[in-house]
C-alpha cells in the first residue's frame, strides 16, 4: 500500500499518541473508573476533529450506538459492579469500532445484511496494512542517504543480534551457574539500567500499540471507501420443507399444550401435590423453562426464515402453529417468573435472580415482536433484536441492578427478620450503602458492625489513583467517615 504523510496526517499521528498516553494512563495505572469516560470523552474529540466535514452514513442509528458507548463508559465512574465492568471491557471496544465502521462506511452497505461483517473485517485488515506501510515509510526515511551496502550490513546484523539473543539467555545462564564472580558481574548488569525497568519498557509498547491502532483505523476509515466490497453474496439460502417444519412444530405444540395445563392446574392455581415445597419446586425447574424457551425462539427463527411454504394453506398453517409456539412460550415464561419470585420470597434476592428478572422480560419484548413477524413478514427480526439487545444491555448497566438487590433485602428483612450481610457485603459500594442504611436502623443484626468495621479499615488503607474515582465508592467513604462504630 502507497502512503503519503502530509502535514495534517502528521498532526493527526501527534493527536493519536496523545491518546495512546492517555489509554495507557486511563486502562493500565489501576483500577477503571473515571478514567474510562476521560478516555472515551477523548477519543472522540480527536475523531470528530479528523472526521470535520466528513459525509457521515447511518447517522440516527449512529447516534443511538454513540450515546449507549457514552452511558457504558460513564457507568465505570457511576458504579463499581464488577460483573458488568469486565463485560464493558470487551463490549465497548467492540461498539467503538462497530460505530466507526458504520458511520464512515458506504451509505448503501445494509448494517443489519451479512455483507457488513465481511466489510467490517476489510477496514480493520487494511489498518493493518496502512499501518505496515508506515513501518516501511519510516524505514526508508532511517535509511535515507545511506549506502545501499551499508544499510545492508546494519540489517544483517541486526538480525544476527536477534537469532544470537535466545541462545546467549541460555549460555549465559550456564556460566553464571557455573562461576559464581562471572554471575556477580552479570547480575550486577540490570543495576546499570535501573531506569529501563521491564514495566517502563511494557507502557512504551502499550502506548505504541494504542497510536498505531487509533491512527491506522481511522486513516483507513478517512480515505473514504477503498472499493467498498461490491460484490453481491449469491449464497442460496437454505430451504426447510413445509411439511417436515408443520410436523416439527405440531410435535413441539403438543407437548407445550400438555405442560401449559400443568401450569393453570398446580402452579398458577396456587396448589401443589407431592412434597415439593413452593421454594423447592421453583428452584427445580427455572432454569430449565428458560432454556426451553430459547429453544423455541430459535425454532421459530429457523421457521420464518427457512421454511419454504408454496401454497396459502402451508403458510397458513405455518403462522398458526408458529404462534401457538409464541404462546406456550409466553406461558414458560410466566411459569419461570412465578418460579423466580416464589425463590426469591424463601431464600431473598440475588444479583442472578434480580439480572434473570429483567432478562425474562427482554425475551418476552423479543417473543412479542416474533409474534408480530410471524404475521407481518416485511418485518426484520435482526434489526429489532440487536437494537433491543444494545438497548437492554445498555439499560441494565445504568438503572443499577445492585441497589434493586439491595432494597429488595432490606424490605425483606423489615418483614421477615431475615438479611445475608455478607452477600450485601459482596455487592461492591451499593450492597455497603445498604449495610450502613441497615446500621441506622438496627446495630445489633448479626456481623453486620464487624463487616462495617471491616470496610472502614479498608478504605483507611486504600489510596486511590485519579483513574479508579468513583462516585459511589467516594459515597460509600464520606458515609463510612460519618459512622459512629
Amino acid at each position: 500500500m502507497d502512503v503519503k504523510i502530509g502535514k495534517m496526517d502528521g498532526i493527526f499521528l501527534v493527536l493519536c499518541l496523545l491518546l495512546g498516553i492517555l489509554g495507557e494512563e486511563a486502562f493500565f495505572r489501576s483500577e477503571i473508573g473515571i478514567s474510562y469516560i476521560l478516555f472515551i470523552v477523548a477519543f472522540y474529540l480527536v475523531f470528530f476533529w479528523r472526521f470535520r466535514g466528513f459525509p457521515f452514513s447511518h447517522q440516527r442509528f449512529g447516534y443511538l450506538i454513540l450515546s449507549c458507548i457514552w452511558l457504558l463508559a460513564a457507568s465505570f465512574f457511576l458504579y463499581d459492579n464488577m460483573f458488568f465492568h469486565l463485560l464493558n471491557i470487551m463490549v465497548i471496544p467492540v461498539l467503538v469500532i462497530f460505530h466507526l465502521v458504520l458511520v464512515t462506511g458506504p451509505k448503501k452497505m445494509y448494517w443489519n445484511q451479512w455483507t457488513f461483517i465481511p466489510y467490517l473485517f476489510s477496514r480493520l485488515l487494511a489498518a493493518m496494512k496502512y499501518n505496515v506501510s508506515i513501518m516501511g515509510l519510516f524505514s526508508k526515511g532511517i535509511k535515507g542517504g545511506v549506502d545501499d551496502s551499508k544499510y545492508l550490513v546494519w540489517k544483517k546484523i541486526l538480525i544476527g543480534i536477534l537469532i544470537s539473543l535466545p541462545v546467549l539467555f541460555v549460555v549465559l545462564n550456564l556460566l553464571m551457574a557455573a562461576d559464581s564472580q562471572f554471575s556477580r558481574i552479570i547480575g550486577g548488569i540490570p543495576q546499570w539500567f535501573h531506569k529501563v525497568d521491564a514495566e517502563t519498557v511494557m507502557r512504551f509498547i502499550i502506548t505504541f500499540v494504542y497510536t498505531f491502532a487509533f491512527f491506522g483505523l481511522m486513516q483507513v476509515l478517512f480515505h473514504k471507501q477503498i472499493k467498498a466490497i461490491k460484490q453481491q453474496w449469491n449464497i442460496q439460502t437454505p430451504q426447510m420443507d413445509a411439511v417436515i417444519a408443520i410436523t416439527v412444530l405440531v410435535l413441539f405444540n403438543l407437548v407445550y399444550l400438555l405442560f401449559a395445563l400443568v401450569q393453570f392446574k398446580y402452579l398458577f392455581s396456587g396448589t401443589l401435590k407431592g412434597d415439593f415445597t413452593y421454594a423447592q419446586y421453583a428452584r427445580k425447574g427455572f432454569f430449565e423453562l428458560l432454556f426451553v424457551s430459547l429453544i423455541n425462539l430459535s425454532i421459530t427463527i429457523m421457521v420464518v426464515n427457512f421454511v419454504h411454504r408454496a401454497t396459502v394453506v402451508t403458510k397458513r398453517l405455518t403462522q398458526f402453529l408458529q404462534t401457538i409456539l409464541i404462546l406456550s412460550s409466553g406461558v414458560m415464561l410466566a411459569s419461570a417468573s412465578m418460579r423466580l419470585s416464589m425463590y426469591e420470597e424463601a431464600y431473598g434476592f440475588s444479583f442472578i435472580r434480580v439480572l434473570s428478572h429483567t432478562f425474562m422480560i427482554f425475551l418476552a419484548v423479543i417473543f412479542l415482536y416474533t409474534l408480530i413477524k410471524i404475521w407481518v413478514e416485511k418485518l426484520s427480526l435482526f434489526h429489532f433484536y440487536f437494537i433491543s439487545a444494545l438497548i437492554y444491555y445498555t439499560a441494565i448497566n445504568i438503572i443499577n441492578l445492585n441497589q434493586i438487590v439491595v432494597k429488595q433485602n432490606i424490605t425483606r428483612y423489615e418483614q421477615t427478620g431475615k438479611i445475608d450481610v455478607h452477600y450485601l457485603n459482596s455487592l461492591s459500594s451499593t450492597g455497603v450503602l445498604g449495610l450502613i442504611e441497615l446500621y441506622e436502623k438496627d446495630q445489633y443484626i448479626g456481623d453486620l458492625r464487624k463487616v462495617l468495621v471491616e470496610r472502614k479499615n479498608e478504605m483507611i488503607q486504600d489510596n486511590t489513583p485519579w483513574q479508579a474515582y468513583n462516585l459511589k465508592k467516594k459515597e460509600v467513604e464520606n458515609k463510612l467517615k460519618g459512622l459512629n462504630l
